[in-house]
């Protein structure tokens, strides 16, 4: 009796199918679920889909800004006269020496590249120079936590009760 619950009954609308290969042919197995196409073919399907409006639209408005440059009605010209161009010269050395410096540790000169530790102090430190104590940081961390818990824990007093 127990054996004949086990047994598969031939009269079932269930048969089992062969899987399908995928759409693309890439050799994987894709599914009805899918369009016939495997999971990787399926998710390239929809990134393409779903990136073609927008890649569309990037693409028009670099050829809107590219014909308003060549027509001469950029939205960055501008007028600039000789005092505001040495200002933006300097400007911008500051800016390429501030780059200069933000790859190499502040304390002890070593190239950090992409690995550097910015402090809150505003400089770049190497690994061994990582820790406010390790390189005399002048940040003032305890007046800083002394503010961000004054301003969480405001001051509560309640009003005297008068007494008749």
């Amino acid at each position: 009796m127990g054996s004949e619950g086990n047994k598969i009954r031939c009269d079932t609308s269930f048969q089992p199918r062969e899987p399908n290969l995928c759409a693309n042919g890439c050799g994987f197995f894709g599914t009805a679920a899918t369009m016939n196409l495997c999971s990787k073919c399926y998710r390239d399907c929809l990134l393409k889909k779903y990136q073609a409006p927008a890649a569309q639209a990037v693409t028009e408005k670099l050829t809107n800004l590219k014909l308003m440059a060549v027509d001469g009605f950029s939205a960055d010209s501008r007028v600039v006269s000789p005092s505001s161009s040495s200002s933006v010269k300097s400007s911008s050395e500051t800016q390429e020496a501030a780059a200069a410096a933000a790859k190499r540790c502040l304390a002890c000169k070593k190239k950090v590249g992409v690995v550097g530790f910015k402090c809150r102090c505003g400089a770049t430190f190497c690994g061994a120079h990582r820790y406010p104590e390790n390189h005399d940081c002048s940040f003032d961390f305890k007046g800083t936590g002394r503010d961000a818990i004054s301003k969480a824990n405001p001051v509560i007093k309640v009003d005297k009760i008068e007494r008749i």
